[in-house]
């Protein structure tokens, strides 16, 4: 199903998530760029950021460009191998976002309790067995979905009442099993989406005790500043990642599922580059580094074109 019926949107449409796709890949990649060209944004926290905008870019691939070639074509059929491959592609990346923001509270724990060990305990091989460990539990969730979808009867012609293939959008297709489907929902709630939410709030439990222990305004205001910028994108996602899974299970309104679907699959990855290079300064002054030396490399050029 589409956002609207109405073919005098269909244009608007079109350029307004032509536009949001660009504008996300390219904030994505500049937030990957400014990581990798400084020196001093080479610690965990920015590791992970960096992992994140890659995760981000690669959700919104599985199912923007699609949704614009539907309405661009008018036509919103799609395979039922190429249905099965969006969900596994979209749960792999929308687990790994999800993974990725625990770890990053994680990280932060640590660095605000613990500021004197960080180095030693957020260490490269820490790090990179965390990154593995995200993946790992991504890949196992998209596969648990699709030995579950997998069993279903080869169907056709089947109305998926979302923009895209979304995964509680299919387990709650007719000819699906519905004692299988609300044992699968519920075990995938239960042990990713309390995993990674419990994980979150013990961190920022911990993390808001040892804030208050500050003795100054001054130091608690600079602590909880290294945080707002992660709590956002976790309130933002989360928020409509578990309103698309509750609401599956307690309504049958599209329009709401719809809605709560475009904000993480696509305005979320939209709006992290936002959020933390505004609020960063380390991200700024990166990108500002790049835009220099972008700025030098073209009058090099220039200069090199004149010359000759």
């Amino acid at each position: 199903m589409s956002l609207s019926d109405n073919p005098e949107l269909q244009p608007i449409l079109f350029v307004l998530f032509l536009s949001f796709y660009m504008v996300t890949v390219l904030g994505n990649l500049l937030i990957i760029l400014a990581v990798s060209s400084d020196f001093h944004l080479h610690t965990p926290m920015y590791f992970f950021l960096s992992n994140l905008s890659w995760s981000d870019i690669c959700l919104i691939s599985t199912t923007v460009p699609k949704m614009i070639w539907d309405i661009r074509t008018q036509s919103r059929v799609i395979s039922y191998a190429g249905c099965l491959t969006q969900m596994s592609m979209f749960i792999i990346f929308g687990c790994m976002d999800s993974m990725l923001l625990t770890v990053m509270a994680y990280d932060r724990f640590v660095a605000i309790c613990h500021p004197l060990n960080y180095n030693i305990i957020m260490n490269p091989n820490l790090c990179a067995l965390l990154l593995l460990a995200s993946v790992l539990a991504s890949l196992v969730d998209s596969q648990v979905h699709n030995l579950i979808v997998l069993q279903f009867t080869y169907f056709n012609d089947m109305e998926i009442s979302n923009f895209f293939c979304e995964p509680s959008q299919l387990l709650n297709l007719k000819c699906s099993e519905m004692f299988t489907k609300n044992i699968v929902i519920r075990f995938i709630g239960v042990f990713f989406g309390l995993f990674s939410t419990s994980g979150i709030i013990f961190s920022y439990y911990k993390i808001v005790s040892s804030i208050l222990r500050i003795p100054s305004t001054e130091g608690k205001y600079k602590a909880f500043s290294t945080c707002v910028s992660h709590l956002s994108v976790v309130c933002l996602f989360y928020g409509t990642a578990i309103g698309v899974y509750i609401g599956s299970t307690a309504s049958n309104s599209s329009e709401n599922c719809k809605v709560a679907s475009l904000m993480y699959t696509v305005v979320t990855p939209m709006l992290n580059p936002f959020i933390y290079s505004l609020r960063n300064r380390d991200i700024k002054t990166a990108l500002w580094k790049l835009q220099k030396k972008a700025k030098l490399h073209n009058a090099f050029h220039h200069f090199l074109i004149l010359s000759s």
